[in-house]
């Protein structure tokens, strides 16, 4: 059964977002793009405003589940405050639009997509475009490691429709 996953790499400067088409185990990317805010702004407009753009683009494209990035350890408390902030409005804006999530690790969705999960930023983003046959690689970073939650996702996802399958 065909479903539309929606990747979130959360952050408050820059949000990612990917959305990525599986339908019996083929991919195919719909779109990715980023939420920007202004380190200018107030933290509750910037985190309201990764609300908003999120919630426009749920609204836009329907997708039926989302995957968000979990958070890692971060030595700068500060980042790691602001990415935890960002990551829940994240998680607000998805249940609000009523759909599940699944949560994952760095380590996860590199595993997913490489098959390393210790695999560079840079092997990543190449398997992302090779997977979803980009011709060029999504850029910035944030929504390409978006395509990447959401490739994680939908591998998760048909593994465990396959595994029920076999069950019965």
């Amino acid at each position: 059964m065909a479903q539309l996953v929606i990747g979130i790499d959360p952050g408050t400067a820059t949000t990612g977002y990917g959305l990525v088409r599986e339908d019996d185990g083929q991919l195919e990317c719909v779109g990715f793009g980023v939420v920007t805010t202004s380190a200018r702004e107030s933290l509750a407009l910037r985190l309201e405003a990764i609300y908003r753009d999120l919630t426009t683009v749920f609204q836009q494209h329907r997708p039926t589940t989302a995957a968000v990035e979990k958070l890692f350890f971060h030595r700068n408390v500060s980042s790691a405050m602001a990415v935890g902030q960002g990551r829940g409005v994240a998680l607000l804006a998805v249940a609000h639009c009523g759909l599940d999530v699944g949560e994952y690790t760095p380590l996860e969705v590199k595993q997913a997509v490489t098959g390393y999960g210790k695999a560079s930023k840079s092997q990543v983003q190449q398997m992302v475009g090779t997977l979803l046959n980009l011709e060029e690689i999504p850029r910035p970073d944030d929504a390409a490691d978006a395509l990447a939650v959401a490739i994680c996702h939908a591998h998760a996802a048909r593994t465990v429709e396959l595994t029920a399958k076999a069950r019965t």
